[in-house]
């Protein structure tokens, strides 16, 4: 097991979390992109929670408050790192930040054809809600 250090991501982290995201994330986003994550930074400070162990980034997850909703996007741990407890360290992490500022409820965004990712999700206590379907509009 590494030493795990669980902090918050900083401007100058962006480019070593795109970097980290193509090997460990599934899928990709509109926002991933330099801009994108300093400017989730600017607006949030502490909704982009990074894992460390021996000095490499080996997990992520954006915990994103708006006042309104608890929302969590980007859990991701370095395949050669997983089954250590490193999501769920993220996860506590995240829920620890959502009560402090109110949260009543965690909602996750997962991608459907990610099976493995439902599996940690589900271990985490979290469960799937069939009668929600998210819609979006791509602005750019």
């Amino acid at each position: 097991m590494i030493d795990l250090h669980i902090r918050t991501a900083t401007a100058a982290d962006a480019e070593n979390v795109l970097s980290f995201w193509k090997q460990a994330a599934e899928g990709t986003s509109i926002t991933d992109d330099v801009d994108g994550v300093t400017r989730l930074i600017g607006r949030d400070p502490d909704a982009l929670i990074l894992a460390e162990g021996d000095g490499l980034l080996v997990g992520s997850v954006i915990a994103g408050w708006d006042g309104w909703r608890a929302s969590l996007y980007r859990l991701a741990v370095l395949p050669s790192q997983r089954r250590q407890g490193i999501a769920k360290a993220l996860l506590d992490a995240a829920e620890r930040r959502f009560l402090a500022v109110g949260g009543r409820r965690g909602d996750a965004m997962v991608l459907e054809a990610n099976e493995r990712a439902q599996q940690a999700w589900a271990a985490a206590g979290y469960h799937r809600e069939d009668h929600w379907r998210r819609w979006v509009k791509p602005f750019v």
